[in-house]
């Protein structure tokens, strides 16, 4: 999805010259509104604020080349459960693969929400793949779709489709000689419902990303869960070194603190009912994820420009109007996004009492 035109066809014509909008664009933000950097506050992406303490990096790492002996791929094999380190392949973040795996599926149709992660939908226009609408509501694919996307749980709606229909999807998909390719960015805080498991069948590929759960954004390390075949073609694609060794250092000693993991999904499930609460306090109707949550309500747009305004910057879907707000990092955080919705709110209602 391009944000700007909720029109499949011409999202999809404009794809190639349209700039791709994310959230953590806060030197954008300062610019617009004439607030300085130092004094926002960033909502606008779905990164943990409360982010893995990374241990010291060795000096080996910084010095030395990254050695894919280092049980690197083992070790998220061993986190994501998948198969094994054959089914897994580290790249430089998830945008690496989302940029390189269409140039390598068979040319055809490509089903993809029309609101969903904006990456997806130009990256297969541009390899030559015609992008259609998909109904997430679907129980059976038409059969003109060869490929699809789903981001699960979906960024930003945070709708989330249960394992047994994506199952059923892949084996309509593969039937077909397609792929079923699932990013589960941020499935992290519900590891259980995750397909990477079942990442030993033909035309079936996860991406996943330590970037989101662990807030390692920074660290541009993601990974690519698939038939070995698929991979060795992908790995040729990307050439040698595509993670730095004081990444994979970071990574690693994330995925092995299963204690650290733990408290964290429970601290997000509470701090994420809590931003829920605190925006249905002020009249709007949210879903959500433990990492973000987003609002469709009718009054979303004009409150994304009246907390701008007040240096709070929230990520705003343009096609929909819709707004999707992440976690605050303190408590003193929470205290000004509780002001500053209150003043915002009062703004808007007086706007509309004109």
């Amino acid at each position: 999805m391009v944000d700007g035109t909720s029109d499949p066809a011409a999202r999809v014509s404009s794809a190639n010259t349209e700039a791709i909008v994310h959230g953590g664009n806060l030197h954008e933000a300062a610019a617009r509104y004439g607030i300085p950097y130092a004094q926002w506050l960033d909502l606008s992406t779905g990164i943990n604020p409360h982010g893995y303490p990374v241990p010291p990096v060795p000096a080996d790492a910084w010095r030395r080349l990254p050695d894919d002996g280092d049980d690197f791929a083992a070790c998220a094999a061993r986190y994501y459960g998948a198969p094994d380190a054959a089914h897994v392949l580290p790249v430089a973040g998830s945008q690496a693969a989302i940029r390189t795996l269409p140039t390598l599926l068979p040319r055809s149709r490509v089903g993809i929400a029309s609101l969903t992660y904006s990456e997806y939908a130009p990256a297969f226009s541009r390899a030559g793949h015609e992008v259609a609408p998909l109904d997430v509501a679907w129980h059976d694919l038409p059969d003109a779709l060869t490929h699809v996307v789903i981001v699960n749980p979906n960024n930003p709606s945070a709708a989330y489709l249960n394992a047994d229909k994506l199952l059923h999807w892949h084996a309509q998909l593969s039937a077909r000689g397609g792929t079923l390719l699932v990013d589960e960015a941020f499935a992290d805080t519900m590891p259980a419902e995750s397909l990477a498991g079942r990442t030993h069948l033909d035309g079936l590929i996860v991406l996943r990303s330590p970037g989101k759960f662990f807030g390692l954004a920074g660290v541009r390390a993601g990974f690519v869960l698939a038939a070995p075949a698929l991979l060795d073609t992908l790995r040729k694609t990307l050439g040698a070194w595509t993670v730095s060794g004081p990444a994979r250092h970071a990574v690693k000693a994330a995925f092995a603190d299963e204690a650290w993991q733990a408290q964290m999904r429970t601290h997000l499930v509470s701090e994420s009912a809590r931003l829920v609460r605190s925006l249905r306090e002020h009249g709007f109707s949210t879903h959500s994820t433990p990492l973000f949550a987003w609002t469709d309500d009718v009054r979303a747009a004009a409150l994304h420009e009246a907390l701008a305004r007040r240096g709070v910057w929230t990520r705003l879907f343009t096609s929909t109007g819709s707004v999707r707000f992440g976690l605050p990092a303190s408590e003193q955080e929470w205290m000004r996004l509780e002001e500053c919705l209150s003043d915002a709110v009062r703004t808007i209602d007086r706007m509309q009492a004109r």
